[in-house]
């Protein structure tokens, strides 16, 4: 599928993706699911620089929920791990204040462990003043938790101001999603990202997320291309 059939100009200003399959993937293959994770977290690698080649200003993903906690522990450890894994392996090659991302991540600190958090506060602060491709991690993340948080934020302040403009200025995620894009054939949600995602557009392929490429991307982007959003008017 060629870039060319694509309108540069109308490409998404905030994508989401629910990177869902990895398991699947590797099971599929007869690998264990940790490979799967693995070839997961190659695979953000390279669909960040495709949405920073294409013009995409905000990429929020979904890498692993609050509910996540209640799978096996093994792969819940392995997962806390992994980010680390890949920081200890790029931070020496790759002078992060010169990438064209800014990187946040979006969630609750709590369950995560102390050197995790000491990766995100370094990655955050390093690409703090980066223009570019804003990449929100959703790294225990759920609506639920991040709506309570922002209230509590707002009773905090003595904030009763429940305009839609102000409420999302409490949250993790503070810009609305045009498109949002779940892999591995699932058709739900998932509790990601529910007030931001009010009039996004949905697009779900069933392609497993570490075989999710750049020609799949352009194709999501082409059907949101062809839709006409009218936010409830005509």
């Amino acid at each position: 599928m060629k870039e060319r059939k694509y309108h540069k100009n109308k490409i998404p200003h905030h994508l989401a993706i629910i990177l869902d399959g990895n398991g699947r993937w590797a099971k599929k293959k007869g690998l264990p699911r940790t490979s799967g994770h693995k070839m997961g977290a190659e695979n953000i690698i390279r669909i960040v620089k495709h949405c920073q080649e294409l013009g995409v200003k905000v990429l929020t993903l979904y890498c692993f929920s609050t509910e996540n906690f209640k799978r096996p522990q093994p792969e819940v450890d392995y997962l806390m791990n992994l980010p680390i894994e890949y920081y200890q392996q790029y931070k020496e090659k790759v002078d992060f204040q010169k990438l064209p991302y800014k990187v946040v991540h979006v969630g609750k600190r709590e369950q995560l462990k102390e050197e995790l958090l000491v990766l995100i506060d370094e990655v955050e602060a390093k690409t703090n003043n980066n223009e570019g491709l804003l990449v929100n991690v959703a790294f225990n993340y759920g609506f639920y938790d991040e709506l309570k948080r922002s209230l509590e934020k707002m009773n905090k302040a003595g904030d009763n101001d429940f305009s839609s403009e102000n409420l999302i200025s409490y949250l993790d995620v503070k810009t609305p999603v045009d498109l949002l894009i779940r892999t591995s054939g699932e058709l739900r949600l998932s509790n990601f990202l529910l007030y931001q995602l009010a009039y996004s557009e949905l697009y779900f392929t069933k392609k497993y997320w570490p075989a999710f490429k750049k020609r799949d991307l352009l194709r999501a982007f082409k059907s949101y291309q062809k839709r006409k959003r009218r936010y409830g008017g005509l």
